[in-house]
């Protein structure tokens, strides 16, 4: 089958879909990750897991060390890992 601007995709085997595609058959092609350089947690779980502690003390911690890594809109809660940390760091270096 000779292969046309005119024919339709569906006609094609997988073999003429990847010549025309340039796509090699043994190249798997995986989709590339982008690096946000960011990583956050997702609600109060989120930073219960971060900070291995209990729910009422991932609510306190949200409320007051951890507050301005913390960004709430509604229901939900996304804090930004790295800053948390940080002023994790700050807080427990103050209480010494």
């Amino acid at each position: 089958m000779t292969i046309t601007e005119s024919t339709p995709i569906a006609m094609l085997t997988v073999g003429q879909l990847r010549e025309v595609l340039g796509v090699k058959a043994d190249n798997k092609q995986q989709p590339e990750k982008v690096e946000t350089g960011r990583r956050y947690v997702y609600g109060i779980a989120g930073i219960r897991t971060l900070f291995n502690v209990s729910h009422v003390t991932a609510c306190k911690f949200k409320e007051t060390i951890i507050r301005e890594a913390v960004s709430q809109n509604g229901r939900v809660i996304v804090t930004d890992v790295e800053k948390a940390m940080e002023l994790f760091a700050k807080h427990k270096e103050g209480k010494r």
